[in-house]
């Protein structure tokens, strides 16, 4: 037994954080409620789009990690989901993304 947070929960408390603070998120695709992995495509207003998830730093410890960056991120989430259907895949359009999902996601 694990000690995480199911991932539906996590996807609507990181939702919640981000709209309550007036920014803009949305499911994409939605995943597994208990144990799907959680891609984050961050659409910050006049910023290049990311794609960070949890995973291990290079010090073995568990940080938000960016796995993509550039124009194509739709098609990284999209190549990622169709191997993966468990996988959720939201975004967020806030100045404070990559925080939220930081905080949110390791949190957990």
């Amino acid at each position: 037994m694990t000690d995480r947070l199911p991932s539906g929960i996590v996807v609507s408390a990181l939702l919640r954080r981000v709209n309550d603070s007036g920014g803009l998120g949305a499911v994409l695709a939605r995943g597994d409620a208990q144990g799907g992995g959680i891609l984050v495509v961050i659409a910050e207003p006049g910023g290049e789009t990311r794609v960070v998830e949890r995973g291990l730093d290079a010090k073995g410890e568990t940080a938000l990690i960016e796995s993509f960056r550039g124009e194509l991120a739709d098609d990284y989430w999209r190549r990622r989901r169709a191997r993966d259907p468990d996988l959720w895949v939201i975004e967020l359009d806030s100045p404070d993304s990559q925080r939220f999902a930081a905080e949110t996601m390791l949190a957990s």
